[in-house]
């Protein structure tokens, strides 16, 4: 376990333990790690770019790049041929955020494989602890609203 002490963000005096592994239907990532990735936005897109090539850290990459779209401190669409080794992943994890990626970025060729992991899901569901098609089906409704597909 890592241990961090919340004073440092000015909240409390008392330890607080993240947990390393996933304790429901969420996952818990380094705060600090997180935060500075964010900060430094679009300049943290080739160590982040290096992480998915290689497959190293790969949810929390994707987690990362979420929030970098969300702050609006970067354009995560640019990643687009990174992210696009992970479209036919059976990681229900991977799945979930790089479709909430796709769903912030509208990128045109996220739309095709967001179907497929659905139909995929559909036919073997994933046995964890959450349901990736929320995101997933989320995704493409959001591409369907916008007008980016055309029916």
């Amino acid at each position: 376990m890592f241990t961090l002490r919340i004073d440092n963000y000015g909240q409390s005096r008392r330890p607080y333990r993240i947990p390393t592994k996933p304790a429901g239907n969420f996952r818990v990532f380094s705060p600090l790690t997180t935060d500075y990735f964010v900060k430094e936005g679009e300049k943290s897109f080739p160590a982040l770019s290096k992480n998915l090539q290689k497959g190293e850290n790969v949810v929390q990459t994707l987690y990362i790049l979420d929030r970098i779209q969300e702050r609006g401190t970067g354009d995560t669409a640019k990643l687009y041929p990174e992210l696009s080794l992970y479209n036919k992943t059976r990681n229900a994890e991977i799945q979930t955020f790089l479709a909430g990626i796709y769903r912030k970025t509208q990128v045109p060729d996220g739309f095709g494989p967001l179907v497929a992991m659905l139909i995929q899901n559909a036919i073997n569901p994933p046995k964890t602890y959450f349901d990736p098609n929320e995101e997933i089906g989320g995704a493409i409704v959001s591409y369907l609203d916008r007008g980016r597909i055309i029916v």
